[in-house]
C-alpha cells in the first residue's frame, strides 16, 4: 500500500463507507466549530471533507495549521446525514473522521488565497503562478488543456497522421514576426532562430515522402502580447498532407473540430458544415476577416446612394466624390429606444478613434421618412433605395460611417459587435465556425507603398500558372485560408507552392531577387527541385482552442506559465542578465542603453 494515500480526494463515496483510508493533499479550507474542526482536503482530483473531534490529541495542532499546508490523514469514511450532503462535489455524501495526521509540507503565509477565484493583479498572479495554478478555475483549465491535446493526438492518429518532431534551433526567416535569436558558440557571429512555425520543415517532410504529418508544435515569435496571444511562445496543431486540395484540408479540420468541441463543451456548434466566405465578402459584410457569425448583423455598401441628387447630406456627398466610401449597419426595431442608446453608440465610436456614426430611424406615416440627426437630408425615394440595398424595415435604425475603405471597415466591424451586444442579439452559448478563403496573394504596405505578401509566402496562387497576371499582382488570389470561430482566428493555412520556378517569380514581385530567395530558403528551394508532391496544411492554435472551450477571454487563464505583457516571466525572472564569461564564450558584447 502506498504510504501517502489509499484513495485520492475526489473518489470516495458511499461504497467506501466504514473503510479506513489514507488521504494526502492540501488544506483548502478550515472551519472551526469549537468541538469540531472541518477541513476540505484538496488534491488534483477533488475535495474531501475531513473532521477532527476535540478529544483527538492532535486537535490543537490541526487548529494551528496554516491553509495550503500539505498533510496526510489517516481516518475512516463516514456517511453524512441528509442535511449535510454537499451536492456540489463528487465526495459530498461522505466525510472522513480523522484518526491522525502528518504534515508533509509546511506553508508560509499566503500572498494570494487559493480557495477563491477572486481576481488579483497580473503581477502577483504570475509571480506566484504555482499558487495561482492551485485555484480551482485555473487548475481545471490546465487539466482541460491536457485532455484536449491528448484527444487531438488520438484523433489525428485515427485519421492516418504520423507525429514527427521538427528542429527548435533553425535559421532566421525574413517573413512574419520578429525572430528570437540564439547565438552559436561553435560558429561565432552567427545565430540560430527559434522557429516561428515549423513551416519549411513540414513541407520538407512531404517532399521526403511522408504523406500525413502532425505535431503539437511550440512556436516562438517576438510579438507584443494581446488577450488572445501570448508574448514569446505558443503551441499549435501543425499538420501537412500530400496530394491534397483545399477541400481535403477542410474536411480533416471540420471532422476534428466537431468532435473536439462537442466532447469538451456543452455549447452547440451552429453549422454542421462550416460556411466558406471569401476574403472580399468578409471585409464587405463584416469589416474583418475574423467575423463572429453568432452576430446576425451585416454591413452594406451604400456609397452610390449619396451620389443621388435627392440626398442633401453634403458632408458625406463631398467625401464620396473624393473617392471615400459609405457603409451602413441596421439596428433592427430600435425606434422605441431612448435617445441615450443612440448617443452612447455615437460616443463609443468616437472613443474608438472614429468621427462618430451618423444615423436615422425609418418611419412610415403618410409617406416613408426618417427621424434622427441626418434624417431630414433624405427623400422618400432615397430611403426606398437604402431599403432595397439593406433590407431595412420601418422602425429600424441605420448607422452610417464614411471615410477611406480601411477606416470604415475597422469602425463598422467593431460597431457591428457593439450594437449586437447592446441589443442582445448574440448567442454566447454556441460555436460558430467559418472558413475565410480566396485571400489576395499580395497587398500594398501602407508605410513603404511597396507590394508584399498578404499571407503565407509559400502559398500556391489560384489558376493555371501560364495565365497568372504577373503584371497586376494585386489581382492574384491564393489558395490560402483561415478558420475562424466566434470572431477568433484559430488558424491560417494554405495549399503550398511546390514549383521552384513559380516561387522565384512570386518572391520577385515582393522584392526578393533569386539570390535573396536562395539565401533565405536554400533548403526549401533545393528540396522542391527533387520531385515535390502537391501538398497543403494548416496549424490551429492550441491556446485559442482551449480558450474557447474553457470560455475564457484571456490566454493567460489556460497557459501553465505565461509571461506578462512585457514578455517577462516574473516567477523565474526571465529574461535575465548573463555573466561576462558566457558573453565572451559567445563572442557577444552587450551595449547598454543610456
Amino acid at each position: 500500500m502506498n504510504k501517502y494515500r489509499t484513495h485520492n480526494c475526489g473518489e470516495l463515496n458511499l461504497k467506501n463507507n466504514d473503510q479506513e483510508v489514507l488521504l494526502s493533499g492540501w488544506i483548502n479550507k478550515k472551519r472551526d466549530h469549537g468541538n469540531l474542526i472541518f477541513i476540505d482536503l484538496r488534491d488534483n482530483y477533488g475535495l474531501t471533507q475531513c473532521v477532527i473531534d476535540k478529544n483527538n490529541k492532535q486537535f490543537n495542532e490541526l487548529e494551528k495549521t496554516q491553509l495550503e499546508t500539505v498533510i496526510r490523514i489517516s481516518g475512516k469514511v463516514v456517511k453524512r446525514n441528509s442535511e449535510t450532503i454537499n451536492k456540489d462535489i463528487e465526495t459530498g455524501e461522505i466525510e472522513v473522521t480523522i484518526f491522525s495526521f502528518d504534515v508533509l509540507g509546511t506553508c508560509k503565509e499566503l500572498p494570494i488565497p487559493v480557495f477563491t477565484d477572486q481576481e488579483y493583479s497580473e503581477e502577483i498572479r504570475l509571480k506566484y503562478r504555482f499558487l495561482d495554478l492551485r485555484r480551482k478555475k485555473v487548475h481545471e483549465n490546465i487539466n482541460l488543456r491536457s485532455k484536449v491535446i491528448s484527444f487531438i493526438r488520438n484523433e489525428m492518429e485515427k485519421m492516418g497522421f504520423n507525429e514527427f518532431q521538427t528542429p527548435i534551433l533553425t535559421s532566421s526567416s525574413p517573413e512574419g514576426a520578429r525572430d528570437f535569436l540564439v547565438p552559436s558558440r561553435l560558429n561565432p557571429g552567427k545565430f540560430y532562430a527559434l522557429p516561428q512555425a515549423p513551416q519549411q520543415f513540414k513541407q520538407l517532410i512531404m517532399v521526403s515522402g511522408f504523406d500525413r504529418y502532425f505535431q503539437i508544435a511550440p512556436c516562438f515569435r517576438d510579438e507584443d502580447a494581446r488577450s488572445d496571444r501570448s508574448p514569446g511562445e505558443f503551441y499549435q496543431l501543425d499538420l501537412e498532407m500530400s496530394f491534397v486540395e483545399q477541400e481535403d484540408v477542410f474536411e480533416v479540420i471540420e471532422n476534428l473540430f466537431k468532435k473536439l468541441f462537442t466532447k469538451f463543451s456543452k455549447f452547440k456548434i451552429q453549422n454542421e458544415k462550416f460556411p466558406k466566405i471569401t476574403f472580399a465578402d468578409a471585409m464587405l459584410k463584416y469589416g474583418t476577416d475574423k467575423p463572429d457569425l453568432r452576430n446576425p448583423l451585416l454591413i452594406y455598401e451604400v456609397s452610390d446612394v449619396f451620389k443621388r441628387d435627392d440626398v442633401k447630406f453634403d458632408i458625406f456627398k463631398n467625401l464620396v466624390n473624393k473617392g471615400n466610401v459609405v457603409r451602413a449597419i441596421i439596428a433592427p426595431q430600435t425606434s422605441d429606444k431612448p435617445r441615450s442608446f443612440f448617443d452612447n453608440i455615437d460616443k463609443w465610436s468616437k472613443d474608438q478613434g472614429a468621427s462618430g456614426l451618423a444615423y436615422f430611424t425609418l418611419e412610415q406615416k403618410s409617406d416613408l421618412s426618417a427621424k434622427g440627426p441626418i434624417g431630414k437630408f433624405f427623400s422618400s425615394d432615397s430611403l426606398k433605395e437604402i431599403i432595397k440595398i439593406t433590407g431595412a424595415k420601418v422602425k429600424d435604425t441605420i448607422f452610417f460611417s464614411c471615410g477611406n475603405k480601411k477606416e470604415v471597415e475597422n469602425i463598422l466591424s467593431l460597431a457591428r459587435n457593439k450594437i449586437a451586444e447592446e441589443l442582445k442579439l448574440i448567442n454566447h452559448n454556441q460555436f460558430s465556425f467559418c472558413w475565410i478563403i480566396d485571400y489576395p496573394m499580395y497587398e500594398i504596405n501602407e508605410e513603404t507603398k511597396k507590394i508584399q505578401f498578404s499571407h503565407n509566402p509559400f502559398s500556391m496562387p489560384q489558376g493555371p500558372i501560364e495565365k497568372l497576371d504577373f503584371k497586376n499582382p494585386l489581382n492574384i488570389k491564393a489558395y490560402q485560408y483561415d478558420i475562424v470561430c466566434n470572431g477568433i482566428e484559430l488558424s491560417s493555412g494554405a495549399i503550398r507552392n511546390h514549383v521552384p520556378d513559380l516561387m522565384y517569380k512570386l518572391f520577385n514581385l515582393a522584392g526578393y531577387d533569386k539570390n535573396a530567395v536562395d539565401e533565405k530558403f536554400s533548403g526549401m528551394i533545393n528540396a522542391l527541385s527533387y520531385g515535390a508532391p502537391p501538398h497543403g496544411g494548416i496549424a490551429p492554435g492550441i491556446d485559442r482552442i482551449v480558450m474557447l472551450l474553457a470560455n475564457e477571454e484571456n490566454i493567460r487563464e489556460i497557459t501553465m506559465f505565461p509571461m506578462n505583457q512585457n514578455a517577462q516571466d516574473l516567477m523565474m525572472k526571465a529574461p535575465s542578465s548573463v555573466s561576462e564569461k558566457q558573453l565572451k564564450e559567445l563572442g557577444l558584447l552587450v551595449k547598454k542603453k543610456n
